[in-house]
């Protein structure tokens, strides 16, 4: 009896056990793995070098003095400047947010054990040291970055050969606060490679490489809520006292349970709208009512978020307005206008095809050629072909791009009505910018619809047109469903771009426009190249993200519901 646990503890016995399991089948399932990793290795650099080290590079300058060179640590204090008091509540909501998401990763996983019949629970100690490891390999990277970039510093001055930068380098990864941060990283992913082959040695899964992402995310998840929270309250905590030493209430805590009771209410009134019956009944209208009332509350309440902004920069909020008011006035006509003419040329009539390339044109000439031709076209000058078309019906010339009053304003102006300061608009040289920006993009989405136009099927519109419908009603109950994605598809792109665009703009624009034409890039832009706040700017870019980001979501929530897919 006692030869049997001398036999198990036998290393050979264990590395024959060990070398069988290699060349069994788990081992080929281990290769595949291995082969399919090295198969995407390459596009993983790309992505990481190319895509998240810029967006972890920008993090690292906005939370720095960065005039030229790196100067002192500022934390949050250029996004503080930006949005105000705004930053500890998205700082807030994220947390929220990431907290949220370690009950979903394991609801998720929970699930996924049930349906298999596994306990992978024991993985959460390996999953636990791959966290660590990531948190290690970041800490190691933001402590390294700024010794690489006081290399640049260092070689000033002094020639510039291929030893000096080697033994600089060398230097650089031999810091004193570098190396250790080093070390901890390769340690603590030492560790978690012995625990991961410890518990699968164990706990034989086909699954436990899909159970160990999951729980490593869980905890990335649950360790980046934590922190997120204990800097929104580390922060909030030091804007009051500060405010002590001024005798001044930042009414931040107010701020935050207002919006984020907001945000709840508003949560609660979409799943209740949601759950409304089909119907005219009294449980349905009671139940709508409701949640208009509950919708109601919500934006009372998230209207606070406009006014926290106005108390941050001011450029900022310009910025922003001018970038609403783009957006707003740039894609409903740019869909409705590509639309109309995808199905004025989907009728195949005579030189359909022609015109197909015709408006199609605009969207593969240069952008900047475009630009300095709508210029011209709507320049401040009598003889420019604008103002000659105004004079031609005998209408005074315009300032067109130099004109900073709103249209709004200005058409009452001209109907002898006063127009309320909140109530002007965009202005006149806005929208040239508009109108040349449906221009370029409407040929691109008028070919993007009629691809759509094309995969409707012919049975259906014919169906309905023996049925009696007309050319109306078969558009708007057969083919506008039917576009659906190809709409939803077309605005958020046109959305995304619209908040994005610089470069016709930034060619258009004028002085005398009195920043009427700067949207949020353009504020970005002269923050970064003309007032060389390279923090600062990094900050702002930010909060553009952070908005196009919270657009996405929110129109995929709204408008990704209603897609019609066939």
């Amino acid at each position: 009896m006692s030869s049997v646990p001398l036999q198990q503890k036998n290393p050979t016995n264990f590395f024959n056990r060990f070398t069988s399991t290699v060349r069994g089948r788990r081992g080929r399932e281990l290769r595949e793995y291995l082969t399919a990793y090295l198969m995407i290795a390459p596009a993983t650099l790309l992505i990481f070098f190319f895509g998240i080290f810029p967006v972890a590079f920008a993090l690292f300058v906005s939370v720095h003095q960065w005039r030229l060179v790196r100067q002192d640590f500022l934390g949050l204090e250029n996004f503080i400047k930006a949005v105000d008091s705004l930053t500890y509540i998205v700082l807030f909501g994220l947390g929220i947010g990431a907290l949220f998401g370690v009950y979903v990763f394991l609801r998720r996983i929970y699930r996924f054990a049930q349906e298999q019949k596994e306990r992978p629970w024991l993985l959460a100690v390996p999953s636990l040291g791959w966290a660590a490891s990531v948190w290690a390999f970041f800490r190691w990277g933001f402590v390294q970055l700024p010794e690489l970039l006081d290399i640049a510093d260092k070689i000033r001055g002094l020639e510039r050969t291929r030893e000096l930068f080697v033994g600089l380098l060398g230097e650089a990864f031999r810091a004193e606060n570098v190396y250790p941060a080093w070390q901890q990283f390769v340690l603590v992913t030492i560790v978690a490679i012995i625990l991961t082959v410890a518990v699968t040695y164990f706990w034989r899964s086909r699954n436990w490489l899909l159970h160990l992402t999951n729980l490593t995310l869980t905890w990335l998840s649950l360790s980046l809520g934590a922190a997120l929270l204990w800097v929104t309250f580390q922060g909030i905590t030091q804007a009051y006292a500060l405010a002590i030493e001024t005798g001044e209430d930042p009414g931040i805590w107010p701020q935050l349970i207002m919006i984020t009771s907001g945000v709840i209410l508003l949560l609660l009134a979409w799943r209740l709208w949601n759950s409304v019956p089909d119907g005219s009944g009294r449980g349905a209208i009671l139940k709508g009512l409701a949640a208009l009332l509950l919708m109601l509350g919500a934006v009372l309440l998230i209207l606070e978020i406009p006014s926290i902004v106005a108390s941050g920069d001011p450029d900022l909020w310009e910025g922003l307005k001018i970038t609403v008011f783009f957006s707003a006035g740039t894609v409903p006509l740019q869909l409705a206008s590509a639309l109309f003419l995808a199905v004025l040329l989907f009728q195949k009539l005579r030189g359909s095809a022609a015109f197909r390339i015709i408006f199609f044109l605009p969207y593969v000439t240069p952008a900047i050629a475009s630009a300095a031709v709508f210029k011209s076209m709507f320049s401040s000058r009598f003889t420019s072909p604008a103002n000659m078309t105004l004079g031609a019906f005998g209408i005074e010339p315009q300032l067109w791009i130099r004109e900073p009053a709103g249209i709004v304003k200005m058409i009452g102006e001209g109907l002898g009505l006063t127009v309320p300061a909140w109530a002007d608009g965009p202005s006149m040289a806005l929208m040239v910018i508009i109108l040349l920006s449906i221009w370029t993009f409407v040929g691109y989405n008028t070919v993007i619809y009629l691809a759509g136009l094309g995969n409707i099927p012919g049975e259906l519109t014919e169906a309905a047109e023996i049925d009696g419908a007309s050319k109306w009603e078969v558009f708007r109950h057969i083919t506008f469903p039917l576009l659906s994605p190809t709409t939803y598809f077309l605005s958020l792109l046109a959305i995304i771009g619209t908040f994005k665009a610089f470069n016709t703009i930034w060619i258009v624009r004028e002085g005398a426009a009195l920043g009427t034409t700067d949207p949020f890039s353009v504020v970005i832009f002269i923050e970064f190249f003309q007032k060389l706040r390279y923090g600062y700017a990094s900050a702002l870019a930010f909060v553009l993200f952070a908005i196009i980001i919270s657009l996405t979501l929110i129109n995929n929530r709204i408008q990704g519901s209603r897609v019609f897919y066939g």
